[in-house]
This record gives structure tokens, sequence and C-alpha cells, in this order.
């Protein structure tokens, strides 16, 4: 159990956790209330999760010592295409807190009802 904080898995972990409940309460604060505006927050919730998670895991790539240019050796597409899918795979970990973050916003509504 020492050895998930010792390889470096719990502080990703809690950040892209954090990321997944606060993205939707910003984006909350951009869109209108109401169901239409809930459905299009938590699509474009996970859209920017995805993308925010590939960037991360680029970011830790380079912290432990990969050059940015060699992660871009094969060009900007592949490059893409592969934290790309760790941004997808990283749903397991943000997308459930996500959607309870999306799911209590109708609690903050003042002029829309459930």
């Amino acid at each position: 159990m020492g050895n998930i904080i010792a390889d470096g898995l719990l502080l990703p972990i809690l950040i892209l956790a954090l990321l997944g409940f606060g993205v939707p309460r910003l984006m909350a604060r951009l869109l209108p209330e109401g169901v239409p505006a809930l459905l299009a927050n938590a699509v474009l919730s996970a859209l920017v999760m995805c993308i925010l998670s590939a960037v991360f895991f680029f970011g830790l790539y380079v912290l432990q010592g990969v050059p940015a240019r060699d992660l871009l050796a094969h060009g900007l597409r592949q490059t893409l295409v592969t934290f790309g899918g760790l941004g997808v795979m990283a749903s397991m970990i943000w997308a459930p807190i996500m959607v309870l973050s999306v799911a209590g916003l109708p609690r903050k509504w003042v002029h829309k009802k459930w």
C-alpha cells in the first residue's frame, strides 16, 4: 500500500479527481440554468477533461525527464493519438466524479427547477 504513494500514483489520481469535480462547477458559471445547459455542461466538461488529462500526462512525462522533443519526435498526430488515448483512459478516474459533480449542480439553481 505504501508503494502507491512512493510510485507517484496518488498525486496524479488526486489531481484528476479534483479536476473532474471542479471543471463542471466552473462550466456551470458560464452556462445558464436548465436541463439543456446541464447536458451541454456534461458533454463540454467531458471534452475539456479529456484534453486536460492528455496535457497533464504530457506534463508528467516531461517532469519525469523525458524531453518534449522526444515525445514529439513521431509527429504531432501520433503524439495527439498517444496522449489523447491516455486522457480517455484516465476517464476511469475522473468520469464518475464528474458525473456526480454535474448531478449536484441543479441544487444550486435559483431560477429553474429540476
